[in-house]
């Protein structure tokens, strides 16, 4: 059995038609985490013995003769900012390093439900603070495509653990680019749902008004079946949403696919981008072509301000969400303290990484007496401007497609020191965030970058709850 050609799909298939167990599958792919991880530092926690467990249940269901779901079975490795009842969930992070989970997030309960195997907690920036898992407390998550490389971020163990055989497939958050970007630099594929379609109950807290969890799979397809066992409306996540949308195995028509228009915006093919990401871009719209499909140029004028947008409403969210973490309630207690702000202080200092305390500094300063109008205020009416850019392309487009990021995975430690450049690299993923749009991360194929070829990828951006619009285009895509 080669675990690394198996999707999610194929899987099913071979469990109904008895080709293996769902334990034999679930043993191969501990044996290659034990084999890999030492090398690519996905994982934070481990689940061998509950995976097998699940695994065995799921042997048990199939030899009583019950209905499967397509999730029975499969591996999937769970991001550290979501709960898993009895699981630690530390964010990586030194705060949480002891918290165990006291219950289950919605997407575990729900993927429970459907039968899937969970392999681990992996690893990411701390409370998903970065672009390239090299702010975790605990250690670096290296591309599997090349060690020298960062795996991306903020959910990089995830997205490395898919790409690396560890995991069938995962699960991220994407706040302002965590799960598209590094699906990017890792070549999976890489989903944000528009915001409010999957609950956001049981995932720590980052950016209340922006988080969102999604997918990662080897497939379009995957990501579809993935995507549908975990969205949906829940009484504990007022923002959740109950939208009617098409059930995973729900097959659009080519030639209904193939009357979408896609759109490219200019401001996204800007100077400064890596040949070998322009390369990959001008790929992808060459084959969508070849499918039929007619293109557009559209206008998103305020993607100028995106960032910094996003680098004001981010952080002011951060330091509410993150205020309730002061060593007391989670675990974390530094000897010492004779005061109660001495220990707050005490904790938050030992407990906070650099790129932790600098959002949260940034977040306080932002919402502070004076500044409130002057910044988050602003913020706030500009993102509803970058809202309206989109609504109007879409008036005139049905899907949008520009690059994930400007450039394939750069080397670990070449932005570490500037905290700016790091930011960049999230250019083209945040107006989707700031929009609430969904958005996907497609592989075109790797490209030769310096003495060795990494992954490229296009981005897919659609119209609130049209993620079928995004996934369809991208299937056929991959069929070609």
């Amino acid at each position: 059995m080669d675990i690394k050609k198996l999707t999610i799909a194929s899987l099913h298939e071979g469990l109904i038609a008895k080709d293996f167990s769902a334990r034999e599958v679930t043993q191969e792919y501990v044996k290659a985490i034990d084999a890999n991880d030492k090398n690519v530092g996905a994982y934070l926690t481990r689940m061998n013995d509950a995976a097998i467990a699940a695994a065995a249940e799921v042997d048990a269901a199939i030899a009583a003769g019950k209905e499967l779901s397509p999730l029975a079975g499969v591996p999937l490795a769970v991001k550290d900012n979501m709960l898993i009842k009895g699981v630690t969930a530390t964010s990586a992070s030194k705060m949480l390093e002891h918290y165990e989970a006291a219950y289950d997030a919605t997407v575990i309960e729900k993927l429970k439900f459907e039968r899937a195997v969970f392999l681990g907690k992996t690893n990411l920036d701390e409370f998903a603070m970065g672009s390239s898992t090299e702010n975790s407390a605990f250690h670096v998550t290296k591309n599997p495509h090349d060690g020298t490389r960062v795996a991306g971020g903020s959910s990089g163990g995830s997205a490395a653990a898919v790409a690396a055989g560890m995991a069938l497939a995962g699960l991220g958050s994407d706040t302002g680019g965590s799960i598209r970007q590094p699906a990017a630099f890792c070549g999976v594929v890489g989903m944000k749902p528009t915001y409010g379609t999957v609950s956001r109950f049981g995932l720590t807290a980052m950016a209340s008004s922006l988080d969102q969890i999604g997918p990662f799979t080897k497939t379009v397809e995957d990501a579809k079946i993935l995507f549908h066992a975990i969205k949906g409306k829940d009484v504990h996540d007022a923002t959740s949403i109950d939208v009617v949308m098409k059930p995973f195995h729900y097959a659009p028509k080519k030639e209904d696919i193939k009357k979408l228009k896609i759109g490219i915006p200019k401001e996204y093919f800007i100077e400064g981008i890596d040949p070998a990401v322009t390369k990959g871009v001008e790929e992808a719209i060459t084959k969508l072509k070849k499918l039929g499909f007619t293109f557009k140029e559209v206008s998103l004028p305020h993607t100028k301000y995106a960032l910094s947008v996003y680098y004001i409403i981010m952080p002011a969210e951060v330091s509410t969400n993150l205020a309730r973490l002061d060593g007391i309630r989670y675990s974390r207690d530094v000897k010492g303290a004779k005061k109660l702000n001495e220990l707050y202080l005490k904790n938050r200092a030992h407990g906070f990484g650099p790129e932790t305390r600098r959002r949260v500094l940034l977040g306080t300063f932002v919402l502070s007496s004076g500044y409130y109008d002057a910044y988050y205020a602003k913020a706030q009416k500009v993102r509803r401007l970058i809202k309206q850019d989109f609504d109007e392309a879409f008036k005139e487009v049905d899907v949008i497609l520009s690059p994930v990021t400007p450039t394939p995975a750069f080397k670990i430690g070449e932005k570490t020191s500037d905290p700016l450049s790091m930011y960049l690299s999230d250019i083209f993923t945040i107006p989707a965030p700031l929009a609430g749009i969904p958005a996907i991360s497609i592989p075109v194929k790797k490209y030769t970058v310096g003495s060795g070829e990494l992954p490229v990828a296009f981005q897919l951006m659609g119209k609130h709850f049209h993620e079928a619009d995004i996934l369809g285009i991208g299937e056929m895509y991959e069929e070609e």
